[in-house]
């Protein structure tokens, strides 16, 4: 099996970078950092810190609000989300680490919902694999990827972050 390491910290630079850019250009007013587990959480840990918001940063477990829950199964790493603070009419930034199809983001804004109407709901992304099977897109990208079918890629963390592309096992 063969694998390509990207510069991980390289596109999340630039991630932190057009983030903050966009808080200022939108004027968002205290946004509430949340990441998607687990390398969604690895990266807003790292938004947080660059953005220096003292808020407590929250984390959510989509597991229960995947679509495939059914088919899938449950996966036994399910943890809890944990929001510190209320969404109810906050500015939230959700940060994800690689959108591919939309689903996780939908699963992400539905539990989001559960918990309040956030007044706005941007979403980061580190990596955008633009195969869309549902109509999400993030506001923000640290870079674009585009894959065969036989590849797949996988951010490991939290420290050092490494984003790798590899064939899949057949």
């Amino acid at each position: 099996m063969t694998s390509k390491t990207l510069d991980a910290e390289q596109l999340l630079t630039r991630m932190c970078d057009s983030t903050q850019q966009l808080i200022e250009t939108r004027g968002l007013d205290k946004p509430y950092i949340i990441g998607i587990h687990s390398g969604g959480v690895w990266l807003a840990e790292r938004l947080h810190q660059h953005l220096g918001i003292q808020d407590e940063m929250g984390v959510l477990d989509i597991s229960f609000y995947r679509d495939d829950f059914t088919r899938v199964g449950l996966n036994p790493k399910v943890g809890v989300s944990k929001l510190p603070s209320a969404t109810e009419d906050r500015n939230i930034i959700l940060v994800d680490d690689v959108l591919m199809s939309g689903r996780t983001a939908r699963a992400a804004l539905n539990e989001l919902f559960d918990f309040g109407r956030p007044a706005s709901v941007t979403l980061v992304t580190l990596i955008d694999l633009q195969r869309r099977e549902l109509p999400i897109q993030a506001d923000v990208i640290g870079g674009t990827l585009t894959l065969s079918s036989d590849q797949q890629v996988k951010l490991t963390g939290p420290s050092p972050l490494e984003l790798t592309i590899s064939q899949r096992s057949k």
